[in-house]
């Protein structure tokens, strides 16, 4: 039904591919509009809206390396890596 589409970016003029799974994701949510913008462009004009996310520095509970996290760590709950809170998740699916 859906074919990939080569579109071309409204912000970095590159062309970037609609798939067929983006297409369909976009008429489930009805969504008339294809995106104007690359990921690249799209992520970056998210971020620069959200402003900058400042990161905490702490310890991994589980395997005791630097962890970065978007909130201040207060002590009274564990923080995890990346790493581990993904294997975590995993864990709990």
């Amino acid at each position: 039904m859906f074919e990939d589409k080569t579109l071309i970016c409204k912000e970095c003029g590159n062309e970037f591919v609609f798939t067929a799974g983006e297409q369909e994701f976009y008429a489930s949510k009805g969504f008339e509009n294809e995106p104007q913008r690359c990921k690249a462009c799209r992520d970056a004009r998210k971020n620069a809206a959200r402003g900058e996310r400042k990161m905490y520095v702490g310890v991994c509970a589980e395997c005791g390396q630097e962890a970065k996290v978007p909130f201040e760590p207060t002590g009274d709950r564990p923080i995890y890596c990346s790493e581990c809170f993904s294997k975590l998740k995993e864990q709990q699916a």
